[in-house]
């Protein structure tokens, strides 16, 4: 029998862009019932961006996309397919990912979006893993871009302080150094928990929205913060763990850990049970917030921008989100 090699594939290049706009917890503090103080206690955020008003999630998604191009040295030309991984998308048709292949001029990738919510990255990861793997496609642009501000409800004090917006990219290719790239990747979901992160409005259970469901908030995000807080970090754990036993490594072995930026709370809580030093955790969430999909491929594109990630580091990136789903991914950095 022949020998037969195994394609791995690699992130080649990184990218991200936030809005200009700063939305400080003073600023918050006009329009709710709320306080600086209480905002850091509870989240750890003090800012987040706030895209402007001709600005869609495939606009923030072409800057990110071109950073991530011009790190990778490849041309939109190149691109076989480009996945956005959104759950607010320009439109319902089409997809977020089409209208990014036309703003960058990539005339021969296919292009849809993957609605994983805060999970979205990771999803995506392993799905541009998986078609690298396989040989149906060379390169791929995976963009992870949200504008959370849209939907967020800014009469609810308890949820209106967490969001942001942004975009993160990455572009993913064939191995071509030994590098084991990405390593290995588990998502999972429970469509059983899906109550606890919903935006009821926008398919076709209100379809048409009417102005009573308008009235009542229905197309805006609800979320159960208790009882999403337990669970996110029960899964977060059992993500990681299971990663790394699959990839035959340890905790001691990681280097960086990029966690999805929901809250601190949960961030410290999962690197405590852990037992993983807050020097190998990146945190972002006081400056930018939740933005959903976009919070792991953002603090990863920076990390690595400020020589926080080197080549040969093993990189573990988590998430949770609505769904619920939730996941796991292991990189050596190329």
């Amino acid at each position: 029998m022949g020998n037969h090699t195994v394609t791995h594939s690699v992130i080649l290049g990184t990218g991200s862009y936030v809005p200009e706009r700063v939305l400080s917890n003073a600023d918050l503090e006009k329009m709710v019932d709320t306080s600086d103080q209480w905002i850091r206690e509870r989240t750890g955020i003090s800012e987040r961006r706030v895209a402007r008003a001709d600005e869609a999630t495939s606009h923030l998604s072409l800057h990110a996309a071109n950073h991530a191009l011009e790190a990778a040295g490849v041309e939109p030309g190149e691109i076989d397919l480009i996945i956005v991984t959104t759950l607010t998308p320009d439109t319902m048709c089409p997809a977020a990912a089409c209208w990014l292949q036309s703003h960058i001029g990539a005339h021969r990738a296919a292009a849809f979006d993957l609605n994983a919510a805060c999970t979205g990255f990771v999803y995506g990861l392993q799905a541009a893993d998986a078609y690298i793997r396989s040989g149906m496609m060379k390169k791929v642009l995976l963009v992870s871009a949200d504008v959370m501000t849209r939907m967020t409800n800014w009469e609810d004090r308890g949820t209106c302080v967490l969001w942001g917006d942004g975009a993160g990219a990455v572009v993913v290719g064939a191995s071509e150094n030994g590098r084991r790239g990405v390593v290995d990747s588990r998502v999972y979901s429970d469509g059983n928990g899906g109550e606890l992160i919903l935006v009821p409005g926008g398919g076709s259970r209100f379809a048409p929205i009417t102005a009573d469901d308008v009235h009542n908030k229905e197309h805006l995000l609800q979320m159960k913060g208790q009882e999403t807080f337990k669970t996110a970090v029960r899964y977060f754990l059992g993500a990681c763990k299971e990663t790394l036993e699959r990839s035959g490594l340890t905790l001691d072995d990681i280097d960086v850990f990029i966690p999805h930026q929901a809250n601190l709370r949960i961030i410290e809580a999962v690197a405590k049970r852990l037992e993983l030093s807050m020097d190998k955790v990146v945190i972002t969430i006081n400056k930018y917030g939740n933005m959903s999909a976009a919070t792991i491929p953002v603090a990863l594109d920076e990390s690595v921008r400020e020589g926080k990630i080197r080549s040969g580091d093993n990189v573990l990136m988590a998430a949770f989100g609505g769904g619920l789903t939730w996941g796991a991914a292991l990189v050596e950095w190329n």
